[in-house]
């Protein structure tokens, strides 16, 4: 009998364990929805405000037109082909000052930034070389080639959202002082501005554009000169260097950080995949990148924490498993079922209190809050406060050692190793003495004695 009952507590404790799932699998979930709703509220932010910001130019652009013959359905005429040849900067400098500003929308919050862009440098004079690009990549061409007639040349500048632009910009070319018109008039789909030229840039062709961009959340430069630089300054301490550089020096401090990154077409062999761009045969160009994210994703430490939820039961049904071995008091299955439970809810109290909080503190109120729930009710279960407290103590242990998993991201797996570890250990070492059989309700059976010949 003893034996069956022995047997039966561990399955419904296993059992019960495994039901104990379905509500931290619930607040999972929970907390995946709560993401949706925050980048919900980053993308009405974004609606109403403009988004992240890619900066691709200058680029000098000289149109042409050129009489083609083609046939169609048997017969021939006539037809204007648009052709464009691109000048890219030799000498690219970009100057950078950014301002951020967290905007919210109810409890959430994303960062938007103001910049001031200066960008100088330097454009080639001559179109020799330079790849002539159809705009109808498609069209087939008869006959021997007719004189190309040149248009107006522009400068064009490419933003991913225009509606960050916060005053009319203007170029300066030399001596000249060029407003900038609406449009990037650089391919289909691409938004920006464009400045009208008299002529292609003569010798020297330096230019020089100040810019006061909006925008949110990242910026991108793509270092579109033959020799290009970034220098970036801000006041937001948590910068997260992406994209296909890493800047060559940085600076992080509690009200900020400074950056500069540095390439050339050696690197980014950028003229051919810039012209090969322009014939819509490759993606993006690479850049020069910053992602202005928080400091703790606080969604993804919940999540972190729900996972260890089972490891976390299993340790305190295992604990109380172990009082009962030890000290010979009965705990009723409904007992474990209400103080699992409690460990739970623990997982749905730190989500809401997130939300408003922080992790730490929600963190610290939860499990305080758990700590003092179980600890009252195992005083009466056990027997008396001093078992009580003494549990309590030992499960406040248990979210200190997850809290410090929590937050040592790069060495979770070694301290959870260790822990567990150290767990068994401990039981080894407690049970090392224990009668197993007669805990089991069961004594071996001696060997049979041999008989005598």
């Amino acid at each position: 009998m003893v034996k069956q009952i022995f047997s039966h507590k561990i399955f419904l404790l296993l059992l019960l364990s495994l039901l104990l799932m379905v509500p931290v699998q619930s607040i999972m979930e929970l907390n995946q929805e709560r993401q949706a709703y925050r980048s919900q509220a980053i993308h009405s932010i974004m609606a109403s405000s403009s988004g992240p910001q890619r900066l691709l130019g200058p680029v000098v652009v000289q149109p042409y037109t050129r009489t083609v013959t083609v046939e169609q359905d048997g017969k021939r005429f006539e037809r204007k082909l648009q052709l464009y040849r691109y000048l890219l900067p030799e000498q690219l400098d970009v100057q950078a000052s950014m301002e951020v500003t967290p905007r919210k929308l109810g409890i959430y919050q994303a960062q938007v930034y103001h910049t001031r862009l200066s960008l100088s440098g330097r454009l080639p004079a001559e179109l020799n070389g330079k790849t002539l690009i159809s705009g109808e990549p498609d069209l087939t061409v008869d006959g021997a080639d007719p004189a190309l007639v040149a248009g107006k040349p522009y400068l064009s500048l490419v933003l991913s959202d225009a509606r960050g632009i916060n005053r009319v910009p203007e170029l300066q070319l030399g001596e000249q002082r060029i407003p900038f018109a609406p449009g990037a008039l650089l391919g289909d789909g691409l938004a920006g501005i464009h400045a009208p030229l008299a002529a292609l840039p003569g010798e020297g062709g330096a230019f020089h554009i100040e810019l006061d961009l909006q925008g949110m959340n990242q910026l991108e430069v793509v270092p579109l000169g033959q020799d290009s630089r970034l220098n970036l300054a801000s006041n937001w301490p948590h910068p997260n260097f992406i994209g296909d550089f890493l800047p060559g020096s940085r600076t992080l401090t509690a009200s900020g950080f400074e950056a500069s990154w540095q390439s050339s077409w050696f690197a980014t062999d950028m003229e051919s995949r810039f012209n090969r761009m322009m014939k819509g045969a490759s993606g993006d160009l690479p850049a020069f990148s910053v992602s202005l994210v928080q400091p703790v994703d606080h969604y993804q430490q919940n999540e972190r924490a729900a996972k260890y939820a089972l490891l976390f039961i299993g340790l305190t049904f295992l604990s109380f498993f172990m009082f009962e071995l030890l000290k010979g008091l009965r705990v009723h299955p409904i007992q474990y079922a209400l103080v699992g439970m409690g460990l739970a809810i623990f997982y749905l109290v730190l989500l809401a209190l997130t939300e408003h909080l922080g992790f730490a503190w929600a963190y610290l109120i939860a499990a305080l809050a758990s700590v003092a729930l179980n600890g009252f009710y195992l005083s009466h279960v056990l027997g008396g406060p001093k078992q009580g407290l003494g549990f309590a103590a030992l499960l406040g242990l248990v979210y200190a050692i997850l809290f410090g998993l929590l937050q040592a991201e790069e060495i979770a797996l070694l301290l959870g190793a260790l822990l567990l570890f150290a767990i068994l250990a401990l039981v080894m070492v407690l049970t090392r003495k224990l009668d197993w059989y007669r805990v089991m309700g069961s004594a071996p059976t001696p060997p049979a004695s041999g008989q005598e010949n």
